[in-house]
This record gives C-alpha cells, sequence and structure tokens, in this order.
C-alpha cells in the first residue's frame, strides 16, 4: 500500500525561506509606499523689504519712511505759557501759551538750535499739529534725527497775534504785524531761560545777537509773511535762518525785502527757503513777487548757496506746508 503525505504551509517558501525567518520590520514595497513622507514642495524665498531712500537736498515728496509716527525713543511736546503784552492795542500784560517739541534724550547739560514755527491767519498755535503724540511734524523730526540726518533741535509753535484777542482766531489781523515785539521781548528771552539754548541768558538782560546763528523762524501763509516781514526784515539781528511756505498777500515784495536787508548789511542770513504750490490761489502770486529778482536785488543771498525758491503742482493746504517743513528742517542749522 502507498501513503501520500501533503507538506501545506511547513518548511520553507517558494524561495526558500521560512515564513518565520523574515524579518518583521521590512515592509514591502507597497506599504512603504504608503507610509513615506511626503516630499514638500519647493518654496521660493520671501522677497526682501527694501530699504527706504532718502535723498539728500530738497525734494518734492516726504518720504513715508520718515511720516511715521514712533512710540519709544522720540522726542516730547509740552505746553507752555509765558508773558508778554498786547502790542496790538493798549499794551496791558497778557498771558499766552505756546508748544514746545523737545527732541530725544533733550539734556539741559547741553545748548539746542531753536526754531519758531508760526500758523496762518485761521489758525493759532494748534495748527501745525505740534501739541500731542501723533503730530506730523514731531513725526519727521523724531525720524530725522533718529538717522542722523539732522542734528537735534528745539520747535516753539506759539500764536502769533499779539493782541488781548489772541484766543480769538477771527481778531483783527493787524495783530500779526507787531508780534516782532513780543518775539524779540518776550517769547524768545522766554524760550532762553527756560530751555537748552546757546543764549546766555540773563533777567537782567542780555545780547540776544551772540545767538544769532542758532535761531530760525518759519510759516504758513500769514505765518510766512510774519518770517519774511519781521523775521527776516526786523530781526536779522537776532534771527539768522528763514522758511515760507505759501507766504500770504502782504508779503513785502523783492524790492522792499532787500530795502529793508540794507538796515542790517553788517549780519549775514545763514538761508532763505521759500516755497509755493504753482496751483495756490491765494498765495502764489505774493510768495513769487517775494523773490523774484531778489538775488540781483541784494547781495547778502546767493540763488543755491543760501537761497531756495521751489515750485510745485499744489494748492494752499498741508500737502504744500509739511513738505515746505520737511525740506527747511533738512536745510536749517547745517
Amino acid at each position: 500500500m502507498m501513503c501520500l503525505v501533503l507538506f501545506t504551509g511547513c518548511g520553507k517558501d517558494a524561495e526558500g525561506v521560512s515564513e518565520e525567518s523574515k524579518p518583521s520590520d521590512v515592509s514591502t514595497e507597497s506599504e512603504a509606499e504608503a507610509t513615506a513622507e511626503p516630499t514638500p514642495a519647493p518654496t521660493e524665498a520671501p522677497t526682501p523689504t527694501p530699504e527706504p531712500v532718502f535723498e539728500d537736498g530738497i525734494v518734492d515728496k516726504i518720504p513715508v519712511a520718515d511720516l511715521g509716527i514712533m512710540l519709544k525713543d522720540c522726542g516730547t511736546i509740552q505746553e507752555i505759557s509765558y508773558t508778554t503784552k498786547a502790542y496790538y492795542g493798549d499794551e496791558s500784560e497778557i498771558t499766552k501759551t505756546a508748544f514746545v517739541y523737545l527732541p530725544k534724550d533733550y539734556d539741559e547739560t547741553k545748548q539746542y538750535n531753536v526754531l519758531y514755527l508760526m500758523h496762518g491767519i485761521g489758525g493759532n498755535e494748534r495748527e501745525w499739529g505740534m501739541y500731542n503724540s501723533s503730530s506730523k511734524v514731531k513725526a519727521m523730526m523724531d525720524r530725522l534725527t533718529a538717522r542722523e540726518a539732522i542734528e537735534p533741535f528745539i520747535i516753539v509753535a506759539p500764536n502769533g497775534r499779539s493782541c488781548t484777542d489772541f484766543a480769538n482766531t477771527n481778531a483783527d489781523y493787524n495783530s500779526f504785524y507787531v508780534f516782532g515785539k513780543e518775539l524779540r521781548n518776550d517769547l524768545i528771552p522766554y524760550i532762553d531761560e527756560n530751555f537748552a539754548t546757546y543764549a546766555d541768558y540773563s533777567e537782567d538782560g542780555y545780547d540776544l545777537t551772540e545767538a544769532r546763528d542758532h535761531r530760525a523762524m518759519a510759516g504758513l501763509s500769514m505765518g510766512g509773511m510774519q518770517t519774511t516781514n519781521i523775521g527776516l526784515c526786523e530781526c536779522l539781528d537776532i534771527i539768522s535762518y528763514f522758511g515760507t511756505f505759501s507766504a500770504a498777500p502782504t508779503t513785502y515784495n523783492a524790492t522792499q525785502i532787500a530795502g529793508y536787508l540794507e538796515v542790517f548789511e553788517e549780519y549775514d542770513i545763514n538761508y532763505f527757503y521759500s516755497m509755493c504750490g504753482t496751483n495756490d490761489g491765494i498765495a502764489y502770486s505774493s510768495a513769487r513777487a517775494a523773490v523774484t529778482g531778489l538775488t540781483d536785488k541784494t547781495d547778502m543771498l546767493t540763488d543755491g548757496e543760501n537761497f531756495t525758491w521751489q515750485t510745485l503742482p499744489g494748492g494752499h493746504d498741508f500737502n504744500i506746508w509739511y513738505l515746505g517743513f520737511y525740506n527747511f528742517a533738512r536745510l536749517v542749522f547745517q
């Protein structure tokens, strides 16, 4: 009798390897494909943020990077009160307020240049917006100082009306024309007494002329008129930098300015910067008349050296005035 014995699943498989001898951690090809990590798709390198471009000299547009509000490591603004007189009127004693910008790390042991910044006929000491931390003037100053484009300096924004009714923006505009007395007799001495300026202040009286190279005056519209008629033509002995932005219709013309400057032949003009928008129906003709031929009428000003007349499209508004301030801030005290 023949016996048939069948072997099913014992011993070696078809390839001669026992099932028990296979490594348990070896996956089949299909299993490897199923569990493999997906290959990440290539990513593009982020586009680097371009460095802001800053131009030297006079520009036609304020760089955005110089307009951002700085929340720390920046200057401060404070409100002051000072005693003066109603020079347009009975000269009675009055108390007025102004705003003062002090640069970052202001130090009483140092000395700082000072810019007196004037407003227009319908404004007051707040018109430039220089009364809180959101001020564009402050932002520009903080940014320019931080990147060392300018030396730190103080800015004083006063009320340009020298009358008892100075708080009224509709007060008699003639009060603007006597502001020079207040500036010379009261405001500048107050600033020199209470802040770290270049002046050698004394309550018994002192020579304001000695620090003239460290003072500037600038203004918009009616404040531009004051800068020309009062600052340049009356106070050249105590101020040497001037900036006018859309100077008002009653601004002296070039012939008049040259005539007034003859009185101050012993003093130089460090810089006179004037600008206006060509679409300004209020001030363009007067601003242009103040500078047309001026360098030919006086030896005290030379175009491109200590004098600039800038025109560009624009009206009677802060688009022009902030640009004027920005350019002047980079010219002054250089």
